[in-house]
């Protein structure tokens, strides 16, 4: 978002997720429940891009797109 202020950023007040650098001198402390559960979330949205149709958006229409997103979740959950 170029121009965009902090202020006007809808999440204005969130806090860092991602841990420092370990060579850090000072690091800044970050919430590692909310860490994990991003690194859950990313992983299945990872999984989720291995299915090239969902990867690419083959379809059009968003409730087949989404019938897509459920059945490859589906799959993904049942493998796992």
């Amino acid at each position: 978002m170029p121009g965009a202020c902090a202020t006007n950023w809808p999440h204005a007040a969130s806090r860092p997720v991602i841990p420092p650098n370990p060579t850090r001198k000072h690091p800044h402390r970050y919430d590692k429940t909310a860490y994990k559960g991003r690194n859950v979330i990313e992983r299945m949205f990872c999984r989720l891009k291995d299915f090239r149709r969902i990867a690419t958006r083959y379809d059009k229409r968003a409730d087949i797109f989404l019938s897509a997103i459920l059945l490859a979740a589906a799959i993904t959950w049942w493998i796992n």
